[in-house]
């Protein structure tokens, strides 16, 4: 770590109003990644839709919530790919599935999407087989299709395992993404696409390849132990001399006990604004699965419980955004907020 590193030279501009984040699209009511999906986000209300981003074997980045592709599509019913079975080791679990750089672009658009967590959201079921696999191109089209004048639509694009990628499958994941936002001319701070990832060498990379004046960057930092030198004062510092923000797990703020229970909230989004970067976290969900105990709202699981609380309380402690699986609940309670505020 190079704790005196000077910042980016772009620094984080915090946005007028925290921005919603649509979390692989509107993915409390459709599939996750799907075109339907993105387009809800939008009409919800999202500034921004949240695609993952995984290679193919010809090096085509295409969306999906990992390279493993049994529990989001259709491939296990597909008999003409059963030999593609097999197992490997992703992130020191071992794995036993399908996995994307083992096909070409044209053998995943064969593929159908179908509902990730099927027990947590039956109804998301009914749009199974419906809609194929996207590339991250198809989603900025989206994107620059629905924006206009007075509402820009942008892209948060997560790469995931960039690493992984490189050392197990020979596929330089940053250099794929440099080239691609050149491609499509969104290699600027303030262009379509911003780019954010659990891992910091790709990060570092990319902003290395694109320069200063490359995308906005955002630090993913997950609520495991690994990611605790990172929201340090001089991890937040070291973030800052090549990323504009973090996009810590919401657990990192409002804190929770074994049970569930919340019992505080932390300092870290003053702490992050010390050091120049925004803070955007992750990811609100409806389903009581994911609340606090206090906002669950009856016995079941897959029932819907006060996620609106839940966003309220982040955005009075003065996040950037919020990255959502239900845009219109976050879009609600800012609203609540600013009227609240007027």
């Amino acid at each position: 770590m190079h704790a005196l590193a000077s910042p980016a030279t772009v620094p984080a501009s915090r946005p007028a109003r925290p921005v919603v984040v649509g979390h692989r699209g509107a993915c409390a009511y459709r599939p996750e990644h799907t075109a339907a999906s993105f387009e809800l986000a939008i009409d919800l209300g999202a500034d921004l839709i949240e695609p993952d981003v995984v290679v193919s074997r010809d090096g085509a980045l295409v969306v999906r919530h990992e390279n493993e592709l049994s529990h989001s599509t259709d491939v296990a019913e597909r008999p003409e790919f059963a030999d593609r079975r097999t197992t490997r080791v992703v992130d020191d679990r071992e794995r036993t599935g399908w996995f994307t750089e083992d096909f070409t672009l044209a053998e995943l658009r064969t593929l159908r999407a179908v509902e990730r967590m099927p027990a947590l959201r039956p109804l998301n079921t009914t749009y199974d087989g419906q809609a194929g696999i996207l590339t991250l191109a198809e989603v900025v089209a989206i994107a620059r299709r629905r924006s206009t004048v007075s509402r820009q639509v942008r892209v948060l694009a997560e790469l995931k395992k960039p690493s992984w990628f490189d050392h197990e499958a020979g596929v330089p994941v940053p250099e794929l993404v440099a080239a691609e936002l050149r491609r499509l001319d969104a290699a600027r701070p303030d262009g379509t696409v911003v780019v954010q990832s659990f891992d910091a060498a790709a990060l570092r990379q990319l902003r290395a390849d694109l320069g200063d004046r490359g995308p906005t960057m955002l630090q993913l930092i997950d609520d495991a132990g690994t990611d605790d030198h990172l929201v340090t004062p001089a991890g937040l510092r070291e973030v800052s001399t090549y990323a504009q923000g973090i996009a810590p797990s919401r657990h990192r703020i409002l804190l929770r006990d074994a049970d569930q229970a919340l019992t505080g909230v932390s300092d870290l989004i003053a702490q992050a604004h010390r050091a120049g970067l925004v803070v955007v976290p992750w990811t609100l969900r409806p389903e009581n699965a994911f609340l606090p105990r206090h906002l669950r709202r009856g016995e079941a699981a897959s029932g819907t419980g006060d996620m609106q609380t839940e966003a309220r309380l982040l955005l009075a402690l003065g996040v950037d955004g919020l990255i959502t699986d239900a845009p219109e609940i976050a879009v609600a309670a800012r609203q609540e907020l600013e009227v609240a505020a007027a």
